[in-house]
This record gives structure tokens, C-alpha cells and sequence, in this order.
């Protein structure tokens, strides 16, 4: 936090300084695990359910922490500690604070499926012409945002950081916190209904950020989701999609084993672009990449530059193949929408087509409405096969009918896919992450 002294993280949070090192003393980084400090940054003690941060202050210290942020002191611990009421709402306060010294541009993305990868290719956009720092992995959240916000530096010309919820108000938090000039809304679905209810919970919970940004920010929406093509807010909008009313558009996409290219469309703009990787969804995260890029100034050039840069993270939407079969990864994550967007791309590879299917988490009373139509989407876009183990495998084979076969756990499963997965199949591994569907992905690539 360039510039950011103990006595101004004091005075942010309202915290009391206890300690001999200087409150002129500058503080770096927000790190919340003592292992990873380097000298100079600002620890903060989380107590969670199984490890309480306060027992690691002197390990932190001994690394080289600046200083601590803390809700006590260990006894006779006199090198330097924040003390606060509550270490969440004071580390908030001190983001909001550094936030204020900042000057660059900030773009905030959120929305139910595509944020990570908004993100990635955001960021690759930007990085044709500027220095670019994106949120590191998934640190999305009232914690991972601040750790965020905390890494830029005078270098970094400009920042995109993700930004993830579960239930209200928490945008109002994170919003406060990053404040950005663009906002990036990827889609309203099926995500967190547990806690969200309904889609209309979901956008509302969403949008709680455009309370906390100037009027004459950018909201950049997909305009191809009926309830953000609807939303009316006072910030200037752009939206982007496939409609032929959306002001960022893509044209005559053509989906191959390797890579994805469209055209994108803007007014008068019109240029081609190649996506290193394959799937529809990598069309709206170009899409989000260049109505992003437009807004920042960057040439049709760039943005073409920037988006065939763009890199895939983890199992999202990973695409391998083998002697016998071309996988399509996607079990980091999964949601109605996520599913659909699945298997629209599946059955655009040639080949027999397969799905393997796992719960979709945190899905509330709907859970079980929402695996049936997943089953049943999978039949009508004339998927082959669907296997499928969990809680809501029933579901899943009542909507899919005769093409679906039910398996007791993962290992079952496992053991069958000799029998079921044939010589050229195209198979679909999708699930949320709490399902550990990458032992069936591992499986089917030494198959």
C-alpha cells in the first residue's frame, strides 16, 4: 500500500497503535497467512473455524511484517499491532482509505458465471497498452479484495479486480472498498440462490455495487440476459452480446478444436479476432475484453492482440485430447447457465456426445427444478449419454430420461467409463467444485 503509513491505517479503522516501530512507518501488502509475508507488509489475524491468526502475529512479525491488524495482543508482543473491534470491518476501512490515494483506473467485475475468466481476458486486453494488476487467483471476496487493492503500486496503470458474493449487502462492501470507473456485469444467474433466493435476489444483490460508484462510471452489461438488458441505472450503460441491439457485438463465430474466432462489432468498428481456446462463453469474455478495451481508448489492433493472448485458467472450460477421446474439463465450477454454455459447446465438437454431470451447489429450494432441466437440456441438444452421481442424480435422470444412468459415488462411476465412453466420444465433465469431478477428468485421460 504505497504511500500508506501505520498511523494512516490508525486513523482509517479508528484502531488503537500498540507498538515501538514508528507509525511513520509504510505498509505493503495485506497478507492473511504468516508463511507467505515478506518484509514490510500488513498481517492481519483472521480467526476462522479451525486456525485463529492471532496465534501466528509473532511468526508474521519475525518475517518482517510492518505490523499486525489484530482484535488483541499476545502478552509482552510489543513490535507493532492495529487493535481493532472487528479485524473484518477495520481491513475494509483501510482499503476504502488507500482507495482514496489511488488515481488509476479501477474496473470491478461481478456477475454469476464468467467472472474469472472476465477477468483474464480483461486484463490481457488492457495488457497490449498498459501495466496491468488483476486479482490474483479467486480472491474475490471481503477479504480477497482488499489483499487486491493493497498490491497496486505507481507502476500499474491500471487495476481489474473480480468481485464475488453470497448474500446482500456484501457488494456494498466490496463496492465502497474498490469504487471502480468500469463496471463489468458477466450475467445474472443461478448462483447462491441459497442465500440469493430468486434471480431477481441475485440481481439486486449484484447491482448493490452501482450505489457505491461515481454517476459518471462505465456499466458494461451483458445484453444478452434478459434481467441486466432490463436494468436501468444511472451510470452510462453498455451492453454486449450476440443480440443485434447490443452496442459491443459478435458476428459470424466460428467454434474449432483449438481456438474460437468471431467478429466484433461496435458503431462503425468492425475487426476479427482469434480466442486461443475453445467455447461460446470465451465469446462474451472477449466481448467484456473489448467493450472494456473500447472504453479505455485501445485500437481494434489491441484489442485483437489482446484477446489472442488471452490464457485459460485451471479447469475452466479446459479442452484436452486423447487416443480415444477429446475432453472438455469444466469441473471448477457450475450453475444452470454454466451447464447450458457446457453443453452448447459439447455438441459443437464433432463426435458422440457425452456429458458427465455433479451437483450444482448452493442452489436453495430450486436445487432440484434446476438438475432436472440441466438433465433435460442435455437430451434436447441431442447429447448421447449422461452419467451422473451425487445428490441430485435423480433429478438429473428424471429430465433426461433414457439417455442418463445413475452411479452411487464417483467411484462407480469411474469403473464404468471403459464400457460407457467410446472410441472418438466428445465428453463433458462439469460440476461444482465440492463434487471433486476432476478424479473423473483425470481418469478419462489415461482411459
Amino acid at each position: 500500500m504505497t504511500g500508506m503509513t501505520i498511523a494512516d491505517a490508525v486513523k482509517a479503522c479508528g484502531g488503537k497503535y500498540i507498538g515501538t516501530k514508528s507509525e511513520t512507518t509504510e505498509l505493503g501488502r495485506v497478507v492473511i497467512d504468516s508463511r507467505a509475508i515478506e518484509p514490510g507488509d500488513l498481517f492481519v489475524a483472521y480467526k476462522g473455524e479451525k486456525v485463529d491468526g492471532h496465534d501466528y502475529i509473532g511468526a508474521a512479525l519475525d518475517k518482517g511484517a510492518a505490523c499486525c491488524l489484530c482484535e488483541h495482543v499476545p502478552e509482552g508482543e510489543m513490535r507493532g499491532a492495529i487493535v481493532a473491534d472487528d479485524v473484518q470491518t477495520a481491513l475494509e476501512a483501510i482499503a476504502a482509505a488507500y482507495r482514496d490515494t489511488l488515481s488509476l483506473p479501477i474496473i470491478g467485475i461481478t456477475g454469476s458465471v464468467g467472472k474469472t475468466s472476465a477477468k483474464e481476458m480483461i486484463s490481457a486486453v488492457l495488457s497490449s497498452r498498459y501495466k496491468v494488476l488483476k486479482t490474483d487467483k479467486n480472491l474475490n471476496n471481503q477479504i480477497g479484495v482488499p489483499m487486491t487493492l493493497s498490491r497496486i503500486t505507481p507502476e500499474h496503470d491500471v487495476a481489474v479486480v473480480e468481485m464475488g458474493i453470497s448474500g446482500f449487502g456484501e457488494m456494498h462492501r466490496l463496492g465502497r472498498m474498490a469504487r471502480p470507473q468500469i463496471a463489468v456485469y458477466t450475467l445474472i444467474g443461478h448462483a447462491h440462490l441459497e442465500f440469493l433466493h430468486d434471480l431477481d435476489g441475485v440481481l439486486r444483490a449484484k447491482t448493490e455495487m452501482l450505489d457505491e460508484i461515481a454517476d459518471d462510471a462505465c456499466v458494461i452489461m451483458n445484453g444478452d440476459d434478459e434481467k441486466l438488458k432490463n436494468y436501468h441505472c444511472r451510470q452510462r450503460k453498455v451492453s454486449f452480446g450476440f443480440g443485434a441491439d447490443c452496442d459491443v457485438r459478435a458476428e459470424h463465430v466460428e467454434l474449432m478444436a483449438e481456438q474460437t474466432e468471431c467478429d466484433i462489432v461496435c458503431g462503425e468498428r468492425r475487426f476479427h479476432v482469434m480466442i486461443p481456446a475453445f467455447g461460446k462463453h470465451l465469446v462474451y469474455a472477449a466481448l467484456e475484453g473489448a467493450a472494456v478495451g473500447l472504453e479505455m481508448g485501445l485500437s481494434d489492433e489491441e484489442i485483437a492482440r489482446g484477446i489472442a493472448s488471452f490464457e485459460t485458467v485451471g479447469r475452466r472450460a479446459a479442452i484436452v485430447h486423447t487416443a480415444k477421446l477429446t475432453l472438455l474439463d469444466d469441473c471448477y465450477n457450475s450453475n444452470a447457465e454454466a451447464l447450458r454454455s457446457g453443453i452448447d459447446s459439447l455438441v459443437r465438437l464433432p463426435g458422440r456426445h457425452v456429458c458427465i454431470l455433479g451437483d450444482m451447489l448452493e442452489l436453495g429450494e430450486s436445487a432440484a427444478e434446476i438438475h432436472r432441466e440441466g438433465g433435460s437440456y442435455a437430451r434436447e441438444q441431442g447429447v448421447a449419454r449422461l452419467l451422473c452421481c451425487g445428490n441430485y442424480a435423480d433429478d438429473y435422470c428424471e429430465g433426461a430420461g433414457e439417455i442418463a444412468r445413475k452411479f452411487s459415488d464417483r467411484e462407480e462411476l469411474i469403473a464404468a467409463l471403459k464400457e460407457e465412453i467410446r472410441q472418438g466420444d466428445c465428453v463433458l465433465v462439469k460440476a461444482s467444485r465440492g463434487a471433486h469431478f476432476e478424479e473423473i477428468s483425470e481418469a478419462l485421460k489415461v482411459l
